[in-house]
């Protein structure tokens, strides 16, 4: 299988001159489209999606919980929502990589390699199938594998409003290189290390 390229470059820099003044987020006319914060022409190109929408961590907590007819799916591995933690409002874990089984190491990076997940955009269209939400949320560690989860989906015929939460759950590098500048943890919303049942699909 392929390696998924650049799956973690995300300048927190660019990241800060996408996030405006904060705004309310309300559904339109059809009940779907979110009103954010994010200036999509600011975003750093890996985060940027075909259809350009975008939600900050904070604003989907917010919508989260006065829509129930909003979804979240977080697209990391099994492995990265229990050793890094997983918002509890998350209604799927459905992996866009996973972990190479040989763990090929990547020098440039210090990490190791990742392998795209063949199951993910069948594991996922039968997943909004049952569900039949009026708008997704995809959200990963920073906004590059949301963005490029996104455009898969969208590439698949997948006709709803996706929107890429562009700090992720772990959020965008300081100077210093730890990611403690913004992202789901960083926003006062809950989270979990407790993985439940029922949550991780399309990763057999």
């Amino acid at each position: 299988m392929p390696v998924l390229s650049r799956l973690f470059a995300a300048p927190a820099l660019a990241l800060s001159l996408a996030l405006s003044a904060p705004a309310p987020l309300m559904a339109d006319a059809a009940g779907a489209k979110l009103e954010t914060s994010v200036a999509a022409a600011a975003l750093p190109k890996g985060k940027q999606t075909q259809v350009g929408l975008y939600i900050t961590a904070a604003e989907a907590a917010a919508v989260l919980d006065a829509r129930k007819d909003v979804l979240m799916i977080d697209v990391r591995t099994p492995e990265e929502t229990i050793l890094v933690g997983h918002a509890t409002a998350a209604d799927a874990n459905i992996p866009i990589a996973l972990f190479d089984p040989k763990h090929k190491f990547n020098a440039k990076k210090g990490t190791y390699a990742m392998t795209i997940n063949p199951a993910f955009v069948t594991a996922t269209k039968t997943y909004l199938e049952s569900h039949n939400p009026a708008a997704v949320l995809v959200i990963c560690r920073s906004g590059g594998r949301s963005a490029k989860a996104v455009d898969a989906l969208t590439k698949a015929g997948i006709d709803l409003p996706l929107y890429s939460v562009v700090d992720g759950f772990e959020g965008d590098k300081n100077k210093a290189g730890r990611r403690d500048v913004n992202g789901w943890k960083k926003s006062g919303t809950a989270w979990s290390y407790k993985a439940r049942d029922g949550f991780l699909l399309g990763a057999d």
